[in-house]
């Protein structure tokens, strides 16, 4: 621990925090819609009724809110398509500071949907918000993964995602009635975002840019030392740290087309390992709960609101563990123990549901195994699928690797939003088991084919890829997935 310690310095701790604002904002507006659903959804119906003198169909109101819900998800999935231009054009924390302009617009324009008395301008206003998701949630683990000393690269990465369950936990609480998800209030509640969004405005210039980027991509070398210089403080750790990302770039190319990324050998088992592990961690019932958790409760308990709140609550406390835990049990035993986890949630929650009918005892049953389910997403699958394609690819690879990841995870998380409600009512109870059956596919994937990162320099992880162009992962001399 000392010796991580050590690595820590002002500046690189200051980098961090500022960066992890931007998730702050993304998880505040994925909590603050669940709790006051029902008086945005009346807003919506007041609103027709004035231009139609007539109520919405209660078909077309609930289509329209799936809708307002998940059009987060589907912006965020074009905003990644963006990351590899931005990130190679204008640097890791440049590219922060400019998509960070479209989450002041789009906060500015849900909380003036109230004013305008247009629903329509709401739904733009968290589509506009979803760019800006897509974009940073990349660019995040990015600016993240190449500022930070190997030995805290996984832990830093991590902080990512405790910003961003902690922004869910404050948007639940800022939209329960007793605070601001009330008829008069809930517009205002749509713009506090606007308070981290100006915070990370007026600290991130002056945080240094990314030292790979400026050596690697920019060739930039005296500004890698000087950015480097201020994060780490230490003439020494600066000097081997310059000589290890020569070393890379002396085995990278000078750039990667999105054509050649698909086609070049080498990334083909970490990109397939990046699909895996991303889509297990989107399909596994997570985003559901977090997205419906009040409606779900509201069956079998009157205060449903507070225990989505404790949703909210358990949520940081195991994205807190995840970060203590990342560089000690190391990625690959985080996934495997938080998907199989997931899988034994979702299986008794369907047994559980089944025979509520018989036992209502059960229902404080099933309120635990939300909060296991929960748990053990947070614990492993959470805030690895964010971060792994980061350290599996390359410099000239990472950055279309994490726009992949950012469509896989926004996409998975789009498609949840809009199906899980039809979903629930064709298959009921059992659709918990198409959740259960996705964590036991990643489990099995995981176990088999992902490599351990923990502790391994970005070349040492790139060399093992490289060296597969024709050979079997797991036949490597010196290298076993399997451990």
């Amino acid at each position: 621990m000392t010796s991580q310690e050590n690595h820590l310095t002002a500046t690189l701790l200051t980098s961090i925090l500022a960066v992890v604002l931007g998730s702050l904002q993304i998880g505040y507006h994925t909590g603050n819609v669940n709790a006051p659903g029902k008086i945005i959804e009346e807003f919506f119906n007041h609103t027709w009724r004035v231009r139609h003198n007539q109520s919405m169909p209660d078909h077309s109101l609930t289509l329209l809110w799936s809708l307002s819900v998940s059009i987060k998800d589907f912006g965020a999935l074009l905003g990644s398509l963006g990351v590899k231009y931005l990130a190679d054009a204008y640097g890791r924390r440049n590219s922060i500071l400019i998509v960070n302009c479209l989450s002041v617009v789009g906060a500015c324009l849900m909380s003036a949907s109230k004013v305008s008395k247009s629903f329509e301008v709401l739904i733009v206003g968290r589509l506009v918000f979803g760019l800006f998701c897509g974009l940073v949630m990349s660019l995040n683990p990015l600016y993240i993964q190449e500022a930070s000393p190997t030995a805290l690269r996984g832990a830093f990465a991590t902080l990512n995602q405790v910003s961003f369950a902690s922004g869910i936990l404050v948007g639940m609480v800022a939209g329960l009635e007793t605070v601001l998800g009330t008829e008069h209030n809930w517009a205002m509640m749509l713009s506090l975002s606007l308070i981290p969004a100006l915070a990370q405005h007026l600290i991130l210039p002056f945080c240094p840019e990314s030292p790979r980027y400026l050596l690697i991509n920019r060739g930039e070398e005296s500004k890698a030392e000087a950015a480097l210089m201020r994060l780490r403080g230490s003439a020494d750790r600066v000097f081997a740290e310059l000589k290890e990302m020569k070393e890379e770039a002396a085995h990278t190319q000078s750039g990667v087309t999105t054509r050649e990324f698909f086609n070049k050998p080498r990334y083909r088992q970490p990109i397939i390992i990046v699909l895996v592990v991303n889509l297990g961690s989107q399909l596994s019932g997570f985003n559901a709960i977090i997205n419906y958790s009040t409606r779900m409760f509201q069956a079998n308990f009157e205060q449903a609101k507070y225990l989505t709140l404790g949703v909210g609550a358990v949520n940081v406390t195991f994205t807190l563990v995840a970060f203590f835990l990342m560089e000690r049990a190391g990625r690959k035993k985080l996934l495997l123990t938080g998907f199989i986890s997931i899988a034994l949630c979702n299986l008794l929650m369907t047994i559980a549901d089944s025979v509520l009918h018989l036992v209502p005892e059960l229902r404080s049953l099933q309120v635990l195994l939300v909060f296991c389910l929960i748990s053990a997403y947070e614990l492993g699958p959470g805030p690895i699928s964010w971060f792994i394609a980061a350290e599996l690819f390359d410099q000239p690879g990472r950055p279309i690797a994490m726009a992949f990841t950012s469509m896989l995870n926004w996409g998975g998380k789009f498609l949840l939003a809009l199906l899980f409600p039809p979903l629930l009512k064709v298959c009921g109870v059992y659709v918990y088991l198409l959740f259960m059956t996705v964590a036991l596919l990643a489990f099995v994937f995981t176990w088999l084919r992902l490599p351990e990162t923990k502790g391994r320099t970005f070349d040492d992880i790139a060399e093992e890829f490289r060296g597969a162009e024709g050979i079997p992962l797991h036949n490597k001399t010196g290298f076993n997935t399997f451990t």
